[in-house]
């Protein structure tokens, strides 16, 4: 059975990454029908929309994607084309492993944490009042008479909301995928002990969620106090789940501890699709030169091929790139900062060799 995914190479390091990873791919032998589609920087320059219509139809009909980063071009309409295409197909959670390999160099023994983001509420949806506007002075006067809070007339002002619908579905996805992969804790970090209407809703939600999976542990903690512990023991944590803004920066740290986010990859899921990408950006400086680490976009393939049902070709590439990791030769510079590093393609080649030859030797 052959499967349709859509491509979208992206902009920066984004079209060697992604080649990399369908070289990777492809060595499984699992049949996958390619459709490449532009986002972002690429699509502006071609079509004069970041955001094409026909890429989105293309994502909605395959139901999957694997994606690049993508850049937004500056000055135009929309703040933030990832964001736009996680609005735009509903894709409200964020999945963001973070696993140590063997021989990645690291501070910690141990890292193995998912990191559970709701996707499209909260504050980083960029709901924002510019300072000076007319809009901005009727939010301070509405502010001032609804709760007797004077904001300085200078201020910009941002919008952070979280829904009750929206708090309780990504609750339910986060303890559905502990459960369904036999982990035993959801750790919720908030600030509802300030935000008590918004990070209070969602820490209350969770907890009504968490009453309905008596067999996974609920888990809370103060958003700062979580970082400062992930710092100290990051072996002591399973899944997180965590509001949009919160989300982003804790799947940032999560991936500086276990070796960078040239390792660490993600999807974007909404009910019926699947956007996969990692977690880092375009490195435009990097681009071209063939220094782009691509194994956290080949384990986004990886967890591609799990979600299309292909489990034996996933676990061989994540053995693969195991082993390739393990072996120390042929990894990029931002892992062997000492030494001949190995080029972008030279990875995916060591990596796809491996998938072709599963076992040691």
């Amino acid at each position: 059975m052959a499967h349709d995914v859509v491509v979208i190479p992206g902009d920066g390091i984004g079209p060697e990454v992604v080649g990399a990873a369908r070289r990777v791919l492809e060595a499984t032998g699992v049949g996958l029908r390619w459709e490449v589609r532009e986002l972002g920087l690429a699509a502006a320059e071609r079509w004069g929309d970041p955001l094409p219509a026909a890429t989105l139809e293309a994502i909605r009909s395959a139901g999957v994607c694997l994606k690049g980063p993508c850049a937004t071009p500056p000055g135009g309409p929309l703040r933030s084309v990832n964001v736009a295409l996680r609005r735009s197909l509903d894709l409200y959670a964020c999945v963001r492993p973070c696993r140590l390999f063997p021989g990645v160099p690291s501070r910690y023994e141990q890292v193995d944490v998912v990191v559970i983001r709701e996707n499209t509420e909260d504050l980083y949806t960029g709901v924002e009042f510019p300072w000076g506007g007319g809009a901005t002075a009727e939010v301070i006067r509405f502010v001032l008479e609804a709760v007797g809070e004077r904001i300085p007339e200078d201020s910009g002002i941002s919008i952070k909301a979280n829904s009750v619908a929206g708090s309780e579905r990504i609750a339910r996805f986060a303890f559905a995928y502990a459960r369904e992969r036999g982990r035993r804790t959801v750790t919720v970090g908030h600030k509802a002990n300030i935000m008590k209407r918004t990070d209070g809703l969602f820490l209350e939600v969770a907890r009504e969620v968490a009453a309905d999976h008596p067999d996974v542990a609920l888990e809370e903690r103060i958003i700062d106090a979580l970082a400062m512990e992930l710092v100290q023991r990051p072996e002591a944590f399973d899944v997180l789940l965590l509001p949009n803004l919160y989300g982003d920066v804790v799947s940032e740290l999560c991936a500086g501890l276990a070796g960078g986010p040239g390792l660490a990859p993600g999807v974007h899921l909404g009910d019926d699709l699947a956007v996969f990408e990692a977690t880092h950006g375009t490195a435009p400086r990097l681009a071209g030169t063939g220094r782009a680490n691509p194994v956290a976009l080949i384990l986004c393939g990886a967890m591609l091929l799990r979600h299309l049902g292909e489990e034996d070709a996933a676990g061989r590439v994540e053995a693969a790139v195991a082993a390739v990791l393990a072996e120390g030769r042929t990894v990029t510079p931002d892992l062997r900062p000492a030494g001949r590093p190995a080029t972008t393609l030279e990875v995916a080649e060591a990596v796809a060799a491996r998938v072709r030859r599963p076992g040691p030797g």
